[in-house]
Formats: C-alpha cells, structure tokens, sequence
C-alpha cells in the first residue's frame, strides 16, 4: 500500500547557471513532483545547460524512505539508499523516481546519513576495485582523502588488499585511520619520482584526480604487467579530452602507454550497492562526512565542494530522518 504522496515538494533548485550552480540555487517550496528528467549532476548542468528543463534539481546521491513502488523487493515504508537514474535525478527534491538497479534497502545499524554517502563515489569506488583484485594485492589510490578514496582505501582493505595513498600533509592521519598502509604527502613529495624510487610493483593504479598524464605514461615502472591504470577524473576541457585520446589511441609499440588503461563511468547496479551495504553492516566501510547542510545551504554545499578540498563528502538534508 502507497503512502499518502503531495502534489508539490520542496525542492533546491536552479534556472540559470551564469556565475556558477552555486551562486543560483533557491528553495523552490512549491515545486513538482518528478515524472521525467529535469536535471544532470552539478559538472554536467554547467556545460551543458540547454539540456534542461527549468527549474532543475541537482544531484544524484539519496537515502530515503519508499512511498510507492512497483518493484517487488522493496515496499512502502522501507528505507532504501543509492542514485537516480535518467529519466528522473533531482535528489535535492524531497521526492526523487528511482530505478530498481539504482535503489536498494539501508542495512540494519547503518544510518540515512552514512547510506546517503554511497550513491556515486562508494559505487564507483567498488567497481573500479573489485574487479580487478584479489586479498594479497596491492592497490594504489591516487587521492585518498576526497569522497571516493576515502571509499576506495576502505574497499580494497575489505577486500583484503595492501593499500598505498596521497593525499595532502594534514589529511595523512585520516588515511592511515581509514586502514592505508602507506600514505605519499603529494604536497612534499613528487608521487611519481616517489613510485619509482620505491622499486614496487602495484596489482591496480586507481586514479581519482587525474592530476598528470604522467602518471599513466610511466605506469610501466610501478604496474606489474598485468595491472590495470584506472581513472574517474579529468575536467571537461580540451587538454583533457587530448590527453585521453592519446591513450586510447597511441599504439604501445610505438611509445604509448605500456599498461591496460581504464576510464571508468558508475554504472548502478544492485548487487554492487548490495556488496557495499555488507560492508558498511560489517563496519568494514563507512562514509567519512566534513559537513551536513540544510537544504537551504545547498548552494554553500556547492560552493565548498568546488574549492576541491573537501575531506570525505558533504551531505544536504533534504527532509527529516
């Protein structure tokens, strides 16, 4: 049986884009309910705002309560976390239209705050991992102390791995606290003269800021033959866009890159969201949160996450728990 669902919602939301998402976000106390898609995650909104109907609601990451479903493993009432899909985002709006690989039930003794984290940076932190290593391994998280490679120490350790990281000098102790077993202050070392003066051999390279190209170029000297150069990053700008064709098409024989290079994009999937949630109920994994902000401070959410040096996520409450 369905709960009782208004006509309108409280919603944060943009029309305009000009001077950035976060300077033009407003609380919307009265607007509609979600049918189809009206909104792209914040980096998408900003380049490509013709897409968009208007207003639209940013935002991918939930953890809520089902008021109506036709999926018959979930039921009213249950709470559930994960992302929105195409063709409903908007998770800055107290309803959001989720689709079955995208939503699955809050394990018992993990909270709407912690499950609210995994959406998109826990998810993609599992897939561009568990794929490809076994217990014994060793893994290294390029950018250990933003949303994903707090997830991503957290993972290869529950997966049994030996985990080396960066990050800046003051976030070495939340990486260490978080199960890394190494940790490269980027700021004071140089990583890539570091990995190879180190002499060791990594089982997977997971990028999470694509700082240099470099990095991949050189990957020879610190991947064993077999690993794999896995990224998430990269801004939406031509240097980047270049950079990544070089690595998809400079053929190794001829001086390209010597390792497997994966650009990897989340993908929802219910068993992955499942393995996470196993995870977190094991207390193998949790969500490192900086800040919670109200609804009404969304656009200072934004505007903190854009400065690039947020530890661990950012959380909007967007209704009661």
């Amino acid at each position: 049986m369905a709960m009782t669902i208004p006509q309108t919602m409280r919603a944060s939301q943009w029309s305009t884009i000009k001077g950035g998402i976060e300077k033009n976000l407003r609380v919307n106390t009265n607007a509609k309910l979600p049918k189809n898609a009206n909104s792209l995650p914040a980096k998408v909104a900003e380049f490509f705002p013709f897409l968009l109907s208007k207003p639209a609601t940013p935002c991918l990451d939930f953890s809520g309560t089902v008021v109506a479903t036709t999926l018959a493993h979930l039921k009213p009432g249950e709470l559930v976390f994960g992302k929105t899909e195409p063709p409903a985002f908007g998770a800055l709006g107290e309803y959001v239209v989720v689709g079955k690989a995208g939503c699955v039930p809050v394990p018992n003794g993990v909270s709407l705050k912690q499950a609210a984290c995994v959406g998109v940076t826990g998810l993609t932190s599992y897939q561009c991992i568990a794929p490809y290593v076994k217990a014994g391994d060793k893994v290294f998280i390029n950018g250990g102390s933003g949303g994903t490679g707090t997830f991503g120490i957290q993972i290869a350790k529950a997966l049994g791995c030996h985990v080396t990281t960066t990050c800046s000098g003051p976030n070495v102790e939340l990486c260490k606290s978080l199960g890394a077993d190494e940790v490269i202050d980027y700021r004071s070392n140089d990583v890539l003269s570091t990995l190879k003066r180190s002499g060791k051999q990594y089982d997977l390279f997971y990028d999470t800021v694509w700082a240099s190209p470099a990095l991949y170029w050189n990957s020879q000297h610190y991947l064993k033959p077999s690993a794999r150069f896995v990224t998430i990053a990269g801004s939406p700008s031509i240097g980047t866009v270049v950079e990544l064709l070089k690595v998809f098409l400079w053929p190794t024989m001829l001086g390209g890159g010597q390792r497997k290079f994966v650009f990897h994009t989340a993908a929802s999937k219910a068993a992955d969201y499942e393995a996470i949630a196993k995870m977190m109920a094991e207390g193998k994994v949790k969500a490192v949160i900086e800040k919670v902000f109200e609804l009404e401070q969304a656009d200072q959410a934004f505007a903190h996450l854009k400065s690039g040096r947020t530890k661990g996520k950012l959380l909007v409450r967007v209704g009661g728990e």
